[in-house]
């Protein structure tokens, strides 16, 4: 969903590096993989397919921090309407 965000904090030799991944369009949304020593974070499209890779060493990666997408809390209310029969 767009404005999911998966910062990623990564250790550079006496340096850390921060990563900031944004899902970038509307039905796109972030997947974050493990495994095989990578991390790995996808933005996937409504049907499934990759759009861009970001690739860490596992082993490197200090800290992983998923911020979904905010839900609209003044969003429109649904009301449905009935007819007497």
């Amino acid at each position: 969903m767009k404005g999911d965000r998966v910062e990623v904090v990564v250790d550079a030799g006496g340096d850390t590096r921060t990563y900031e991944i944004e899902a970038t369009r509307a039905g796109r949304r972030l997947d974050v993989r493990s495994g095989r020593g990578l991390v790995e974070v996808v933005e996937v499209t409504r049907g499934g397919t990759p759009v861009r890779t970001a690739r860490f060493m596992a082993n490197r990666v200090i800290a992983l921090v998923e911020h979904p997408a905010t839900q609209d809390p003044g969003g429109e209310e649904v009301v449905t309407l009935r007819r007497a029969a």
